[in-house]
C-alpha cells in the first residue's frame, strides 16, 4: 500500500448535512427513556409540576450546553467530540480519560439497548423468550453488517427512522390529549403522593433518571469531520434537534399525566403502555411495543455510528493502536466499529452492561464537565484559533454548566455509592492503561 493510499484509508468522508444532523440528535437521545421513566420519576417526587420542572430543568442544561459545545465543534472539527475538546485542551491523559469514558459509557448503553430490544420481541412473541441474549447479539450483528456498506446509506436510515420515532411520539401525545377525562387531575391537589424518603434524594434521583435520557443531545458534535460544512449546520442541528426533543418530552408527560393518575403512574413500569391500554384495552400496548422498537433502532444506529469515530480519533493520536483508524471505502471505521461492538456483545453475554449502565450518567457528565472545562480552558491559552461560532453566554453560561455538572456529579456519589465506586475505580486505573497503551505504541 503506499502512502497515498495508507492516509486515504484513514479518512472520514465528507457527506453529511444538518438533515443528519438533526436526526441522530433525536435518534441518538430519544430511546426508551421517555416511555419508561416518567413513572420512575413520578414515584420520586410524588407531584406532576416538579416532575415536569424536572424534565424542563436537564431539557434547559441539554441547550445552553449545546450553545457551548457549538463553539468547540465549529473551532476543532474532528470526529471524537468530547475526547478531542479535552485532549486539545488539557492534554494526552484527560484526552484519554474522557475518551474512554464516553466509549465505555456508550458501549453499556448500546448493549442496553440491544437487550431491551430482545425483551420487546419477546414480549411480542413470547416463543423467543429464552432467546433474549441471542437476539440482542443478532441485533448488532445486523446493524453492524448494514453499517458496513457505508456512511450515505446509515445517515439516510438514520433520518428515516428519526422521523418516524418523532412521529410517532406525537401521534401518541395527539391520541392522549384526544381523550377527556370528567375530571382533570394533572395539577390539582389531589393528584400527589406523599414523598418515601428524603425530597432531596428524590430529587437528585429523578435528575440522574432524567439525565441518562437526554443524553445525547450533543450527538452532531461527533459528526463535524464528516459535515459539508460544520460552521453553519452543527449550530442549525443542534439548536433544532435539542428544541424538538425538549417539546417531545413535556409533551408525552403531559400526555401521561393526562390520562394516568400520579398514583397509577407511580406504580407503572411502562407508563406509555398503560396510558394506551387505558384508552384502547390490553391488545392496542402492542402499538407502544413497537414504537419502542423503532425508538431502540434508531438510537442503536446512532451509537454504532459515533462511538466508534471516538475510538477511531483516540487512536489516530497515537493513544490506541492505529489499526483502528481503517476507514472502508464507504466512509466506516470498520475495525473500530468491530471493536465497539464487540465489547457490547461481551457485555451482553456477561450480563455486566447492567452494572455499567447504572454508573453511565457519571460518565456522560463527566464529559460534558469536561467539555464546559475546556471551553473555559481554551478560550485562555487558544486565544488565537478560529471560532466561527461563539459560545452564547461566556464566560457567566460555561462556569454555570461546569459548577452544574460538578454538582451533579457530587450528587451522584451522594445518591449511588455503590455505582460510583466503579466510576472511580475506572478513573484510577485509568492512568496505568493509559501508560501501558502510549508505551506499547511508541
Amino acid at each position: 500500500m503506499t502512502p497515498t493510499e495508507s492516509n486515504r484509508s484513514s479518512q472520514l468522508l465528507r457527506l453529511l448535512g444538518v438533515g443528519f444532523g438533526v436526526a441522530v440528535t433525536i435518534g441518538g437521545t430519544i430511546g426508551t427513556g421517555i416511555l419508561r421513566r416518567p413513572g420512575t420519576i413520578a414515584q420520586e417526587l410524588g407531584q406532576p409540576s416538579l416532575a415536569l420542572l424536572v424534565w424542563a430543568l436537564v431539557g434547559v442544561y441539554a441547550l445552553i450546553g449545546s450553545l457551548q459545545v457549538i463553539e468547540l465543534g465549529t473551532m476543532i472539527p474532528k470526529a471524537g467530540a468530547w475526547y478531542v475538546f479535552a485532549r486539545r485542551a488539557f492534554g494526552d491523559y484527560v484526552g484519554f480519560l474522557i475518551g474512554i469514558s464516553s466509549w465505555l459509557g456508550s458501549i453499556a448503553a448500546m448493549a442496553f439497548g440491544a437487550a431491551v430490544m430482545g425483551e420487546y420481541i419477546a414480549l411480542l412473541i413470547p416463543d423467543l423468550s429464552a432467546y433474549i441474549k441471542l437476539m440482542a447479539i443478532g441485533i448488532l450483528l445486523a446493524f453492524t453488517a448494514f453499517h458496513l456498506i457505508g456512511v450515505r446509506l446509515a445517515s439516510k436510515a438514520q433520518e428515516v427512522m428519526s422521523f418516524i420515532k418523532a412521529l410517532g411520539l406525537l401521534a401518541f401525545v395527539i391520541v392522549c390529549f384526544v381523550y377527556t377525562t370528567d375530571k382533570p387531575l394533572q395539577f390539582s391537589a389531589d393528584n400527589t403522593l406523599p414523598i418515601q424518603g428524603s425530597l432531596l434524594v428524590g430529587i437528585l434521583a429523578a435528575l440522574q433518571s432524567v439525565f441518562y435520557t437526554y443524553d445525547g443531545w450533543h450527538t452532531a458534535a461527533y459528526f463535524t469531520e464528516e459535515d459539508i460544512n460544520p460552521n453553519k449546520n452543527l449550530p442549525r442541528s443542534m439548536m433544532i434537534g435539542v428544541l424538538l426533543i425538549i417539546a417531545i418530552y413535556l409533551l408525552v408527560n403531559l400526555a401521561l399525566f393526562h390520562v394516568l393518575p400520579i398514583e397509577q403512574l407511580a406504580k407503572s413500569k411502562l407508563p406509555a403502555a398503560d396510558a394506551i391500554q387505558a384508552l384502547y384495552g390490553p391488545a392496542s400496548a402492542k402499538v407502544v411495543t413497537l414504537l419502542l422498537m423503532i425508538s431502540i433502532m434508531g438510537i442503536i444506529n446512532a451509537q454504532i455510528m459515533f462511538n466508534p469515530r471516538v475510538l477511531f480519533a483516540i487512536s489516530r493520536d497515537g493513544l490506541f493502536s492505529r489499526y483502528f483508524t481503517r476507514v472502508n471505502t464507504g466512509g466506516t471505521p470498520g475495525p473500530a466499529m468491530f471493536l465497539t461492538v464487540g465489547m457490547s456483545i461481551l457485555m451482553i453475554i456477561t450480563g455486566t452492561y447492567n452494572k455499567l449502565s447504572d454508573v453511565a450518567s457519571f460518565f456522560f457528565v463527566l464529559c460534558y464537565a469536561a467539555a464546559f472545562a475546556s471551553l473555559i480552558r481554551l478560550r485562555k491559552t487558544a486565544p488565537d484559533l478560529t471560532r466561527p461560532v461563539l459560545a452564547w453566554g461566556y464566560p457567566v453560561t460555561t462556569w454555570l454548566m461546569l459548577v452544574a455538572s460538578l454538582a451533579f456529579l457530587v450528587g451522584v456519589i451522594y445518591s449511588d455509592l455503590y455505582s460510583s465506586a466503579y466510576a472511580v475505580g475506572f478513573i484510577i486505573l485509568s492512568y496505568p492503561l493509559f501508560l501501558l497503551v502510549r508505551r506499547l505504541n511508541r
